[in-house]
């Protein structure tokens, strides 16, 4: 009886497993209200509204990634694949609006600067 019983569980469980959708997948990428800024808008902006902007990009991404792209025709891909662009652009523009960017460097230049500081010092 008990392992009857367990078996019934786990078949259930396994049952409402596969059932789930994720109501995201079902979303039409044709309707979106999607408004992508230029440069000189996003410039404009304050930082709290850069802020704003950055978290419905990141809202709209997590969104992209929940579909399911397999049902969506090609021109929907190419209409996915064309706001990710601008939201990349977008995000490119507040980033270096708001003084990033930064300095980078490889550890070959570190190594020839320790080593003039070496011969300098010494």
């Amino acid at each position: 009886m008990k392992i009857k019983l367990t078996l019934f569980v786990a078949a259930l469980m396994l049952l409402l497993a596969t059932t789930i959708t994720v109501k995201a997948a079902s979303v039409d990428p044709g309707t979106t209200t999607w408004k992508s800024y230029t440069q000189e808008e996003v410039k404009a902006m304050t930082l709290d509204q850069q802020k704003a902007r950055v978290v419905e990009i990141k809202a709209r991404i997590a969104e992209i990634k929940a579909m399911d792209k397999s049902t969506l025709s090609h021109e929907q891909k190419k209409e996915l694949r064309s706001e990710l662009k601008s939201m990349r652009s977008e995000a490119k523009v507040m980033d270096s609006a708001a003084g990033g960017g930064g300095i980078y460097l490889s550890v070959g230049a570190i190594i020839i600067i320790i080593l003039l500081l070496i011969l300098i010092l010494h």
